[in-house]
């Protein structure tokens, strides 16, 4: 594991149940919103779903975007926590979290 991907992991680790981040926020708390599509390659190597909660993380559309084990179960995983999702989108503005330390 390289030294990017750690600190992406870092980083997804705070966003707590019932919020999402978008890879483009990530980047940006990382210093560089232009590695966006290098976060998610990150995120699709996660070593451990379970502890790094990488389908808490979305595309800045709002768009669920891809996840290992299958996007119907990030989706349930997401509902799960209270998140609604209509027509495949999540509303940003009441469930985005970018308070990254």
């Amino acid at each position: 594991m390289n030294s990017f991907d750690l600190r992406v992991y870092q980083l997804v680790i705070q966003i707590p149940k019932g919020k999402v981040s978008t890879y483009r926020d990530i980047a940006k708390a990382l210093g560089d919103e232009r590695k966006s599509r290098r976060v998610g390659k990150a995120l699709a190597k996660n070593p451990n779903p379970i502890i790094i909660p990488c389908h808490r993380v979305v595309k800045s559309d709002g768009s669920l975007g891809g996840y290992s084990l299958g996007v119907k179960i990030k989706e349930e995983l997401l509902r799960k926590e209270g998140i609604v999702i209509n027509k495949g989108k999540i509303d940003l503005s009441k469930y985005i979290f970018k308070s990254f330390k």
